[in-house]
């Protein structure tokens, strides 16, 4: 068995395991930080949308050997504005520039010809409205609330009301790390991102649901017991589901990322990374929301409960006594094997002596001498 496997198997048994709940305040500061960074700048740098939210133009090109990057520059020199470049499979160019009209575009597409040294009837120019896009988002808003309501609703159903907080809380801070990153790295909004954020949903929500199912499993008739409080069962259901946790996470996280770092970053395929950065983002806050935020949440809320309250005090009671119940056991045990007693005989090595009568007879004879 390897060693990852075996880890799993203590974990799972309860052999070894880490205070998760224990050092929620922690890792509720980290998110807390984290959010407060993705809001700040998402405040200040705001999203950079893409051609299909905010409209603009695209020019084609014919078959050319500028690069990529003098395209980009090319473009930004012509229109003062960011670019997407895309090399297409025959040669050719496709150019993006968000917020272009008629006449912007006209001059922009004589500028561009100059630069490719091509003749300007050769460069083809297309302008984009922006209402596709606003169709798309205002769509991709409502399928999000929906999504969030159904969820609430089933998870409410089939364990209670407040994992189904828990989860939604998760669900929004895993959001909104993913657009403040966006916002921060500067990438562009595409429909791939919309689709990318809706997807991200589903990733989360499962190991939610899963950390969620091993609790509702051990904590069947929780109160009749006195051995476990409700957070240190959480906590055994956190540890015994890591490793999947971890496993399924990084098998999804590595297609992911070769798209990200290796075909949008090695390879130059920029629209790569308008789904991929979001997936990658998402599944990472999803694995930590799950284990760190959305599971910690629900002991907290469970330990407000009349119930809760009184099994633990139950079990904390329970342990004082059985710990003042062995001190002066300990005590008395101190004293029977630390100190040997006095009138104790010492120990014998080897066979006893013979009797003394015994050992005369056979030694030197008694009586006088003839």
């Amino acid at each position: 068995m390897s060693k990852l496997g075996n880890l799993g198997a203590r974990l799972h048994r309860g052999e070894i395991s880490y205070d998760f709940i224990g050092h929620r305040k922690l890792w509720y500061g980290i998110s807390i930080l984290i959010t407060i960074t993705a809001i700040v700048g998402l405040a200040v740098r705001g999203l950079n949308m893409g051609i299909d939210f905010q409209g603009g133009a695209v020019f084609t090109t014919e078959k050319t050997s500028v690069s990529v990057s003098q395209a980009e520059e090319y473009a930004k020199s012509a229109s003062g504005h960011d670019a997407v470049v895309q090399k297409l499979g025959n040669g050719t160019m496709r150019i993006q520039i968000a917020g272009m009209d008629i006449k912007q575009s006209t001059a922009i597409k004589n500028d561009l010809a100059k630069d490719f040294k091509a003749d300007p009837e050769t460069i083809t120019a297309e302008l984009v409205g922006p209402s596709w896009g606003d169709q798309i988002a205002s769509k991709a808003w409502q399928g999000l609330a929906i999504f969030m309501v159904l969820v609430v609703i089933y998870l409410a159903i089939a364990f209670e009301w407040r994992m189904a907080i828990a989860a939604l809380v998760a669900l929004i801070h895993d959001i909104t790390i993913t657009v403040g990153i966006y916002a921060l790295v500067g990438f562009e909004v595409t429909p791939g991102t919309v689709i990318g954020l809706l997807t991200i949903l589903g990733y989360s929500l499962y190991d939610t649901v899963v950390v969620f199912d091993s609790l509702k499993e051990q904590t069947k008739d929780l109160t009749k017991q006195t051995r476990f409080t409700y957070s240190e069962i959480a906590n055994r259901s956190i540890n015994g589901t890591l490793v999947r946790s971890i496993n399924t996470t990084v098998v999804a996280l590595l297609p992911v990322a070769g798209l990200l770092f290796i075909g949008g970053g090695f390879l130059g395929a920029g629209t790569l990374n308008d789904i991929s950065l979001s997936l990658f983002v998402g599944l990472a806050a999803g694995a930590y929301s799950s284990i760190f935020i959305a599971t910690p949440l629900v002991a907290d809320l469970k330990e407000r409960e009349p119930q809760i309250k009184a099994l633990k005090k139950r079990v904390l009671a329970k342990r004082a006594q059985a710990s003042a119940e062995e001190a002066p056991a300990q005590h008395r045990g101190d004293d029977t094997y630390g100190h040997e007693p006095e009138d104790a005989e010492a120990a014998v090595v080897g066979p006893r002596n013979q009797p003394a009568s015994r050992g005369r007879g056979r030694g030197r004879p008694s009586g006088k001498r003839r």
